[in-house]
């Protein structure tokens, strides 16, 4: 791997609209300018949009060559320290003709985004370069009333710290509340509920390789693209979406992910807790007896962990080394992607 640099207050780091456009849209720009301000005063950084990055819904929609060019021009302008993606969505897949995979491997810098930027990092790991599944501007950094304090501990030990994040420990209390982004709802609180803690569905081991994955409904549209890569002796992690896919919609992606590769020599993995844990049993149960039929019924499996699409979340380092105690359920990553 290409280490880029940790982060430092003052850096400048851009953002970019990969996917849906929607922090350029008049009913959200506010939003954006929030969670742009708080990655100002929070961290300190200096932050720039690319060209693009607010021309809305409807043009980025139509213009994926527009997209791609503002993540090939972050990656090649060295005063960028940092790329923070807006917001997700389900159109990243729409940007792969027209990446520069050189251009990427040439500049290593820090990259950050979750659910439909699975692409990205699924770009960036086929350039060489580690990158971080995380929070969104919209969704995390523009949380109502403030950031939640573990989200941003995560963003300080993932992205300004050039020491591996050790153990991550599960949050005191989470949240999967939908309250829609008006100005209005910005000043409610979300209701949080005490978190459980990590459990293990299977396996009784140490599971331990280098963090692949993402986003499940993503992942599912990467098959067949110069993306796709060898999952064999990584340690899995998956999320759903806050489309929450019924139980038949998620036994069909699985059963084309497992032919697709994906869990073919796997060391183990690890799966989010779902949005507002909807569907978490059958998840489950169905996830269970796909291992069954493929004969990994000691594969280790650990769920509830607290990445993806409720609150607060921690930070994956796409790449690192990470490693989870089936016996003491302890999670942590192992390796330093930074310099």
């Amino acid at each position: 791997m290409k280490k880029p640099n940790a982060l430092r207050p003052g850096d400048t780091v851009a953002t970019v609209s990969l996917s849906w456009g929607g922090s350029g849209d008049a009913d959200l720009l506010w939003r954006y300018e929030l969670g742009k301000k708080r990655l100002e005063t929070v961290f300190g950084l200096r932050v720039v949009e690319m060209p693009n990055t607010l021309k809305g819904s409807t043009y980025l929609r139509e213009h994926p060559l527009s997209r791609a060019q503002d993540l090939m021009d972050a990656f090649s302008d060295p005063s960028i320290k940092a790329v923070f993606s807006c917001i997700g969505g389900n159109d990243s897949i729409r940007l792969l003709p027209y990446i520069d995979f050189s251009v990427l491997s040439r500049n290593p810098k820090i990259f950050l985004g979750y659910s439909d930027s699975t692409v990205t990092h699924l770009m960036l790991h086929k350039a060489g370069i580690p990158s971080f599944y995380g929070p969104s501007i919209l969704a995390e950094f523009a949380e109502n009333i403030a950031m939640y304090p573990y989200t941003e501990r995560w963003v300080r030990n993932a992205l300004f710290c050039s020491e591996p994040m050790e153990v991550i420990e599960p949050p005191l209390q989470w949240t999967g509340e939908y309250l829609s982004w008006t100005e209005e709802n910005q000043k409610r609180t979300k209701k949080l509920v005490p978190h459980e803690g990590y459990q293990v569905l299977q396996g009784e081991s140490v599971m331990e390789g280098p963090l692949l994955g993402g986003c499940l409904e993503v992942l599912d549209m990467c098959i067949g693209t110069e993306i796709w890569p060898d999952f064999s002796g990584c340690l899995l992690f998956l999320e759903t979406s806050e489309e929450a896919p019924s139980k038949e919609r998620f036994t069909q992606l699985l059963d084309r992910l497992v032919q697709a590769g994906l869990f073919t020599n796997i060391k183990g993995i690890l799966l989010a807790k779902p949005y507002q844990g909807l569907y978490e049993r059958e998840y489950l149960q169905v996830l269970q007896q796909v291992l069954h039929r493929l004969g990994m019924e000691d594969l280790p499996v650990a769920y509830n962990l607290s990445f993806g699409h409720n609150e607060p979340m921690c930070i994956l380092a796409y790449g690192a080394c990470a490693r989870f105690d089936c016996h003491t359920k302890t999670f942590s990553i192992v390796e330093s992607t930074l310099q």
